[in-house]
């Protein structure tokens, strides 16, 4: 069974919190994720911020899930969100506390935070939200651990992110955890977002890495690298695929990821050993076959060089 997201679609939405983290999950779909998508609102048709309308959603209500599924609140208007209009929203709230203590996970973007505090479940919980509204989170919901200058926080099932582009950091955390770095990797790429973010630590995937540039010759080398660490990967067959001599070749690569070629073949080999030492059934002689080297002494120096 695929896991489910469900998008709350509420009035006065903020179409970045809903369109960035939806996306997401559609290109992790398009590679193969075993994810299905889901919209549902309040019950009638709604404006978001922009004045665009959507039509009417299923009602909240009528949402099935299945344990370790998704809810995903994107933020909308703060000032609809803080409203005594919405605030009487109670059935709405109990509803996504029940979602809780059933076991879904509960995801909110940006001001979405706010309708987490409204339902029970900030208490006690690391939270964040839009900069310019941390203050308020944390004086309307007094029990909440709000955390400023952080991109996102996970704290038991409780998925907060601050505003909205990281909304789109978040999801690819999601991704990643519930799949591979790699797959993240090529959701992120192909949504161009190469220079990706994680929470409140500056660190990201090794596949992520240098890869803050648009030239897609040298993407294409990368993805190929990636793919095929175990092979010779000849600078001459690698200038090939990216349509260059192997003179422009080498001399772009380094100018766009800051790296050469072979330092960026080492870096992929010590990232695959990483993953590779933790199989008990596998030799050193093993190991560096599957990455592209001759000799046990070659995979010991990286070994070294990765655990000290």
């Amino acid at each position: 069974m695929p896991t489910k997201f469900v998008f709350l679609i509420l009035p006065q939405l903020h179409l970045l919190d809903l369109a960035g983290p939806d996306q997401v999950i559609h290109e992790a779909i398009d590679f193969n994720a075993n994810f299905s998508i889901e919209y549902c609102g309040i019950g009638m048709e709604v404006n978001t911020s922009a004045g665009l309308g959507i039509s009417k959603q299923k009602h909240y209500s009528k949402i099935n899930f299945s344990e370790n599924d998704f809810l995903i609140i994107p933020g909308a208007s703060v000032k609809y969100i803080q409203s005594n209009e919405f605030k009487e929203q109670k059935d709405l709230f109990n509803w996504i506390y029940n979602c809780y203590q059933s076991n879904i996970n509960i995801v909110s973007i940006c001001v979405g935070a706010f309708v987490l505090g409204y339902a029970g479940l900030l208490n006690n919980i690391n939270c964040t939200t839009h900069f310019q509204l941390t203050n308020d989170l944390q004086n309307l919901f007094p029990k909440a651990n709000v955390k400023e200058n952080v991109l996102f926080q996970i704290d038991r099932r409780i998925y907060t992110s601050a505003g909205i582009v990281s909304g789109i950091d978040l999801l690819l955390h999601i991704v990643e955890s519930l799949t591979t770095n790699y797959l993240a990797h090529k959701v992120a790429r192909e949504l161009v977002v190469y220079n990706r973010r994680e929470g409140s630590s500056p660190q990201s995937s090794i596949f992520l890495q240098f890869r803050n540039h648009i030239h897609n010759g040298i993407h294409k080398v990368q993805d190929y690298i990636l793919e095929n660490i175990h092979l010779p990967l000849a600078i001459s067959d690698l200038a090939q695929i990216a349509n260059m001599s192997e003179r422009n070749f080498t001399r772009l690569f380094k100018q766009e990821t800051g790296c050469t070629v072979n330092e960026y073949k080492t870096i992929i080999r010590v990232e695959k050993i990483k993953y590779l030492v933790k199989n008990p059934n596998l030799s050193r002689s093993q190991i560096a076959q599957q990455i592209g080297l001759k000799s046990e002494k070659q995979i010991t120096r990286l070994v070294n060089n990765v655990f000290g």
